[in-house]
C-alpha cells in the first residue's frame, strides 16, 4: 500500500534567480570565450534550459504527486512556486473539502417497503498517494461507494417503526442514521485516502406507488391516537360528574339510569358532530 511521503523539492523563487543567472552566463561564455570553452558553455546552457521545465505551482489546499518514470517520489504540499527534478511528472490533487448529493435511490427498507432515499456526503483527500495509486479514479470511487453504502444502510433499517419496535428507523432517528452512514462510507473510502467529514440524508420518502397507502395509514394512526386521548378525557369527565352528583345529592340515580347517563355523556363528548338533545319536560323518567 502506498503511503504519502513528503517530497524533497526546492523553492522556485531561488531557483529562478540561479537559473536566470546561469542562462545569461552561458550565453555570454558562448560569445566571448575560446572555442573549446564555448562547447562547455553550450552544454551548460542546454542543462540550464532543461532545468527550466522543473518549475511548477502549488495552489493553497493542493498537493502535487511527483513520480519519476513511474516510481512514486513524494508529495509536495508547500504553496507557491516550486522546483523539482524536471523529469518528475507532477499530478495535482485537490485537498479542499468537497461534497456531493447522491441520486435518489429506490430501494426496499428492512420491512420490504419501497422507498426513495438520497444523501449528502462531505469529504476531502487526506492521503494523496492512496488517492492516486490505490484506486483508478478516486472521485468516481467516492461517488459509487457512497451510493453503495447508502443503499446498504437503507435496506438495514425500517422507514419508520411502531412504539413497540426498538430498532432505529430512517425517519425517526435521523441523527443516529447519519452517524451510521458516516461510519459505513468511511470504511469503504479508507483505502482511497479519503476522510468523510459529514453525512446526512437529503431526501427520504415512500415510493410513489405506495405513498398514498402509507399516508392513509399514518392518518389512521393519528386519528386512533386522538380518539384514544378523547375517550380517556371523556371517561374522566363522566366519572367526575357522577361523583359530584352523588356528593352534592342533586339527584339519586340507580345503576340503569347511571348507565344511560354515562352512555349519553360519552356520545356527547366523543361524537364527531354536535349532539342534538331531547328535552324531557314531563318527568324525571
Amino acid at each position: 500500500m502506498n503511503q504519502e511521503v513528503e517530497a524533497k523539492t526546492g523553492s522556485g523563487y531561488l531557483l529562478l534567480i540561479v537559473l536566470l543567472a546561469a542562462q545569461i552566463g552561458s550565453l555570454l561564455a558562448v560569445i566571448f570565450l575560446a572555442p573549446v570553452l564555448k562547447v562547455i558553455a553550450i552544454l551548460i546552457g542546454i542543462v540550464v534550459f532543461v532545468c527550466w521545465w522543473g518549475f511548477y505551482l502549488v495552489n493553497p489546499n493542493q498537493g502535487k504527486v511527483l513520480q519519476l518514470f513511474g516510481r512514486y517520489v513524494g508529495t509536495d504540499r508547500a504553496n507557491g512556486l516550486r522546483w523539482a527534478n524536471p523529469f518528475y511528472s507532477k499530478q495535482a490533487v485537490s485537498l479542499r473539502v468537497r461534497n456531493f448529493e447522491s441520486g435518489r435511490l429506490k430501494v426496499n427498507d428492512s420491512n420490504g417497503n419501497p422507498i426513495e432515499i438520497a444523501a449528502i456526503i462531505v469529504w476531502r483527500v487526506v492521503d494523496t498517494a492512496e488517492a492516486v495509486f490505490e484506486v483508478d479514479n478516486y472521485e468516481n470511487y467516492v461517488t459509487i461507494q457512497s451510493e453503495s453504502a447508502l443503499r446498504n444502510l437503507a435496506t438495514s433499517y425500517p422507514y419508520e417503526h411502531d412504539k413497540e419496535d426498538e430498532r432505529l428507523s430512517l425517519r425517526s432517528d435521523s441523527n443516529a442514521i447519519a452517524k451510521k452512514l458516516l461510519t459505513e462510507v468511511q470504511d469503504r473510502l479508507q483505502k482511497a485516502g479519503v476522510e468523510v467529514m459529514e453525512t446526512r440524508l437529503s431526501h427520504l420518502a415512500y415510493s410513489p406507488e405506495i405513498a398514498q397507502a402509507m399516508l392513509q395509514r399514518q392518518q389512521a394512526s393519528a386519528v386512533l391516537a386522538a380518539r384514544r386521548i378523547i375517550v380517556q378525557g371523556a371517561v374522566g369527565m363522566v366519572s367526575d360528574a357522577l361523583e359530584q352528583l352523588s356528593e352534592l345529592g342533586v339527584v339519586e340515580l340507580d345503576n340503569e339510569r347511571k348507565a344511560a347517563m354515562v352512555s349519553n355523556l360519552l356520545v356527547v363528548l366523543c361524537g364527531d358532530q354536535r349532539a342534538q338533545p331531547v328535552v324531557n319536560a314531563g318527568s324525571l323518567y
